[in-house]
């Protein structure tokens, strides 16, 4: 069955918004919203206009979670809306806005930072929940430093797509409705064209938020941002004996979960700076990023990493990392309980608690991730080195990360000759074979018949990961206006675990020439 991009955009049975009914559903205002927290905290400004802006692409999943109908997309007024070019002016009211933050890049402190080329429109209701939406590339704010305020549609394609499948995959992310390109060019290392992508999330609160009020002594701000986190997000903590670290402790955790979510996946992420790490735990800022090929423990995904500081084994060690920045930053609200004198100490042990957690979260939720990839049930001592001596293998043959997972539900627990899928990507197949009986000797321990335990396996492996060679094809069809691979891809990648059999070239391994491939920090 063929694919066709209509399909998509059919809408679900129901009450769907039209475009008028899903602007004036967009309230920034509502009492307890981000932007409540005043011009200390942002900037009310309107996007700068793009010319004939058309639509790339638009996320018919998550129109729909936002209760907006998919097929509203064709219509012009949609295009203009999210690219930030109103019908009229902004009225005061619906005045969109910018946020102020912090940060350490790539281990540095780098000082005021902020939404430089995004701004957020408000928030929409749906099934219960409130979604921010936010337009990613709408033109300078007064934290752009240096820059034009703009994305590139190279850019927005990846962030797009990455941020879709990375839902699929059921890992915590910000969300894309669509993108919004026009032929403005935007000078990067060449003459591109500008692209606006609209992200959606329960909150854009980063790191960064709480360490700009720290770093400027503004602890009215600071307890003001954490009140507001915690009201919305973390209403549990309220009944803690210290809301604000167990605020901490709640972000650790998520924190903790997501690396493992990552690794899991062989996600790199890229920037894992401060000011790019969520404090509701969520994938955010999809800038150089990419899911591993040939399995390199050290692999590094940006070129202009030079230091390879987040490199895929480094990530885990940098979320703890940057854990210990937002605990820093919270320690002036920490230990209120606490009488004055010999209150520092007890606030600096009871925080340092909190982030020993990380490793006794990390590490059993990692070693579950790799036994469900194996397809071990009941943990068993020696479970955790089996899966760390498939990794060593795979890193000294550059075996394929994706397709290795996948292909080793096709084993067999007695037949040694169902192991060519997943042998013949090794090189060297004589450590892949010692490893293998290992393998074979722990799945006799499972009761499951093989085809119960396969089906278990490609639950959990992806057979579709957003290689970078298919973002790749994507962008040069739509570098000359054919968005079906676009399309196409989106499809694809939104249902990552099942076969697809007409699509099973998207699974393969990466030509020669993606090889040459690289993502930097302009991407």
């Amino acid at each position: 069955m063929s694919f066709s991009p209509s399909n998509a955009l059919q809408a679900e049975p129901g009450d769907a918004l039209s475009m008028d009914e899903v602007t004036a559903a967009i309230d920034i205002d509502r009492p307890d919203a981000f932007v409540q927290l005043g011009t200390r905290f942002l900037t009310r400004l309107p996007a700068a206009p793009v010319p004939d802006p058309y639509l790339v692409a638009v996320s018919a999943d998550a129109a729909r979670q936002l209760g907006i109908d998919p097929a509203l997309a064709h219509e012009p007024a949609f295009a203009e809306f999210f690219a930030g070019n109103p019908t009229r002016d902004w009225p005061a009211q619906k005045l969109p806005y910018a946020t102020v933050y912090s940060g350490h890049q790539f281990g540095v402190w780098a000082g005021q930072l902020g939404d430089g080329r995004a701004i957020g429109l408000g928030e929409i209701e749906s099934g219960g929940r409130r979604f921010e939406l936010q337009l990613k590339g709408a033109g300078r704010t007064p934290y752009s430093r240096m820059g034009d305020g703009r994305a590139v549609l190279r850019s927005s394609i990846r962030e797009f797509l990455c941020s879709e499948a990375m839902h699929h995959l059921g890992i915590p992310t910000t969300r894309a409705l669509t993108v919004i390109g026009s032929d403005l060019p935007v000078r990067r290392e060449s003459i591109e064209t500008s692209a606006i992508v609209t992200r959606v999330s329960e909150s854009f609160v980063r790191f960064g938020h709480f360490e700009h009020f720290y770093s400027n002594d503004r602890v009215d701000d600071l307890k003001a941002l954490a009140d507001h986190v915690i009201d919305r997000f973390y209403p549990q903590c309220c009944e803690a004996d210290d809301p604000y670290l167990a605020l901490l402790g709640e972000v650790m955790n998520r924190t903790a979960d997501l690396m493992a979510d990552w690794q899991a996946v062989g996600f790199c992420h890229g920037v894992m700076n401060t000011d790019n790490m969520s404090i509701l735990g969520l994938t955010i800022d999809y800038g150089p990023f990419g899911f591993i090929d040939g399995f390199n423990a050290h692999h590094v995904c940006n070129h202009s990493d030079t230091q390879g500081r987040y490199a895929y084994s480094r990530q885990p060690q940098v979320g703890y990392w940057n854990l210990f920045c937002l605990a820093q930053a919270l320690v002036p609200l920490f230990g209120q309980q606490y009488p004055e004198e010999g209150r520092a100490e007890r606030v600096i042990e009871d925080a340092q608690r909190v982030l020993e957690g990380f490793k006794t979260r990390f590490a059993p939720a990692l070693e579950a991730r790799f036994r469900a990839k194996l397809g071990l049930t009941d943990p068993r001592e020696g479970d955790e080195k089996l899966a760390n001596a498939l990794l060593e293998v795979m890193h000294a043959n550059r075996a394929d990360f994706t397709l290795t997972f996948r292909n080793l539900a096709k084993m067999s627990k007695a037949d040694a000759s169902s192991d060519a899928p997943v042998r013949d990507l090794f090189v060297d197949r004589a450590a892949f074979d010692t490893w293998a009986a290992d393998y074979r000797k722990r799945l006799a321990d499972d009761s499951r018949s093989d085809e119960e335990r396969a089906a278990a396996m490609n639950r959990v492996n992806p057979k579709y990961v957003l290689r970078n060679h298919l973002a790749e094809q994507a962008i040069r069809q739509a570098k000359e206006k054919d968005f079906s691979e676009v399309e196409r891809l989106l499809h694809v990648l939104s249902r990552p675990f099942d076969e697809q059999p007409e699509f099973h070239a998207y699974a393969g391994l990466p030509p020669d020439w993606a090889s040459d491939l690289e993502v930097s920090c302009s991407s």
